[in-house]
């Protein structure tokens, strides 16, 4: 699998809601010291995957705001859409 296909093929909200899990448990305190430390590297790798996928949403958003020179235009954010 790619790089691109492997971007392609993460789930933000899934890693997202696998991340909440994990720190519930850690918080709860039952995992055993190796549990915890394969709870812990997952988490940060979804941790990083998540960075990732908002660093690249970011990106198409200011793409996508650009005028016809090129610069970023700022606009407001508005709710009624």
């Amino acid at each position: 699998m790619t790089k691109k296909e492997q971007v392609s093929a993460f789930n933000f909200e899934a890693s997202l809601a696998e991340l909440e899990a994990l720190v519930q448990q850690m918080e709860q305190g039952d995992l055993t010291l190796e549990n915890s430390l394969a709870a812990f590297e997952r988490g940060i790798s979804l941790t990083r995957g998540c960075q990732t996928a908002l660093a690249q949403a970011e990106q198409k958003v200011n793409v996508l705001m650009q005028d016809a020179q090129g610069k970023v235009v700022e606009q407001p954010f508005s709710k009624e859409s």
